[in-house]
């Protein structure tokens, strides 16, 4: 790394992004609505609910403008996602190896996901990616932060980040609004959950893992020498 080049960090989405865990998700949402003794739509049906915050997926499902009977359902959720959905989940080809490339350039890495920080540490570190990353950031069980754009700005308030040098990196439009909002620029990845639509105003949308790395390695070669006489 260049001789007082200033640190850039790159905050990652988890689901859709890092891993794939559309088995674990719909398995644990047609488990709640079973519960509930509600009619479940097709598991194919249920990938759409990847992504936004759990309460507002429920209401959704349930046709309830009730929180609280939203919240109830969530609630039957975690039951079978906090002991075996959260496992039911894959890192998608390539990542590990994307992430070895980008750290070892010397980029800052966080998580930064609307799932509950307690399961997403638990699923990043059985999946042996928690080396990677300098903290992970989510939501807690009692919602606080489950909005994309509360969550990164608590992320870059908490850690001190200098928003300049900092980007986030997501498959759903909360990522990339969550990022404008913030004043961070949003990159966009096809392989997740989101439909083309909603990356407008990502920087760019990559296809796959390898492009991430391809993109943030270049960009650090290509980055100015600070500090040189």
């Amino acid at each position: 790394m260049y001789k007082g080049f200033m640190k850039k960090n790159i905050l990652f989405d988890l689901d859709g992004t890092l891993t794939d865990p559309s088995e674990g998700i719909t398995s644990c949402i047609a488990y709640a609505l079973e519960k509930l003794k509600v009619p479940c739509p097709p598991k194919q049906q249920l990938i759409k609910y990847i992504g936004p915050p759990l309460w507002q997926s429920f209401a959704e499902l349930l046709n309830t403008s009730d929180k609280g009977e939203a919240l109830a359902a969530v609630a039957l959720y975690r039951e079978r996602f906090s002991t075996a959905g959260l496992f039911e989940n894959k890192p998608y080809e390539g990542i590990t190896e994307a992430l070895e490339r980008i750290s070892s350039c010397g980029y800052e890495l966080y998580v930064c996901t609307s799932k509950p920080e307690v399961f997403a540490a638990k699923i990043v570190d059985h999946f042996g990616l928690s080396g990677f990353f300098r903290k992970i950031y989510g939501s807690g069980l009692d919602g606080t932060h489950v909005e994309k754009n509360e969550l990164i700005a608590h992320l870059i308030s908490a850690e001190g980040l200098d928003s300049a040098h900092t980007v986030m990196i997501g498959d759903r439009i909360y990522d990339i609004s969550g990022a404008r909002a913030n004043g961070i620029k949003g990159y966009g990845v096809s392989y997740g959950f989101g439909e083309k639509s909603e990356f407008e105003g990502a920087e760019t949308v990559f296809g796959c893992p390898s492009e991430i790395a391809d993109h943030f390695t270049a960009q650090n070669r290509s980055a100015p020498e600070h500090g040189r006489e």
